[in-house]
């Protein structure tokens, strides 16, 4: 009889694990919810944790602007800066913007020997220009006159030419050797001679009179 009384007093004073835990649930809920609602308002902590799916989709940027046209104008703006760069580049003689029929040191030292000299062979187009004005005036005699003067100044032209590419092929030997002076040499200097100074490309880098390096 105590053993039955005994058991059903120690049941009624013992405190079960289960009420433990509600108990601690029901205390520290509204606490903890309060400060994670707290932290949510100051916007660092507290908020929904995302899907990752919509992580993903966030981080996803497009490969191709959705507007085309826009996409297209500022690929040809890029084009037009591009094109330009070159452009100024060629015309300033950098190296990396010359085709390949102007590169290289001996080109250059060309270049600036033509440059540096005042020929009758750059004064060619005007003269033609005059030559062909010539012909539409009608006096025969001037016509005839005309055409005279203009195979003695090629006559002129070619041997001008001639004896300048023979002079900038010794200056190469002696500047960078016998065996390593380029081919084609004597043609780019009378290329670059019978053009005038003004429309030459690249830009003449030296002024009249002045020794090329």
């Amino acid at each position: 009889m105590l053993i039955g009384i005994s058991h059903a007093g120690n049941l009624k004073s013992t405190t079960t694990t289960e009420d433990y835990v509600s108990k601690n649930t029901s205390d520290e809920t509204p606490h903890t919810v309060q400060n994670e609602d707290a932290v949510a308002a100051d916007g660092k902590k507290g908020t929904p944790t995302p899907k990752r799916s919509n992580q993903v989709a966030a981080n996803k940027r497009p490969l191709v602007p959705n507007d085309r046209k826009e996409a297209r104008k500022r690929g040809r703006e890029q084009m037009a800066v591009q094109r330009e760069r070159a452009r100024v580049g060629m015309a300033n003689g950098e190296e990396r913007y010359l085709p390949e029929r102007d590169r290289g040191p001996q080109k250059r030292f060309i270049r600036d020997w033509i440059d540096s000299r005042t020929s009758l062979s750059e004064f060619m187009l005007p003269f033609m220009f005059l030559v062909i004005v010539a012909t539409f005036i009608p006096f025969p005699q001037i016509q005839v006159y005309g055409m005279f003067a203009l195979w003695v100044f090629f006559f002129i032209m070619v041997i001008e030419c001639v004896l300048a590419g023979l002079r900038i092929r010794k200056n190469l030997r002696e500047k960078f050797g016998e065996s390593r002076v380029e081919r084609g040499v004597r043609w780019y200097a009378a290329m670059r001679m019978i053009q005038m100074r003004k429309l030459r490309l690249p830009k003449p880098q030296v002024a009249r009179g002045e020794q090329p390096s």
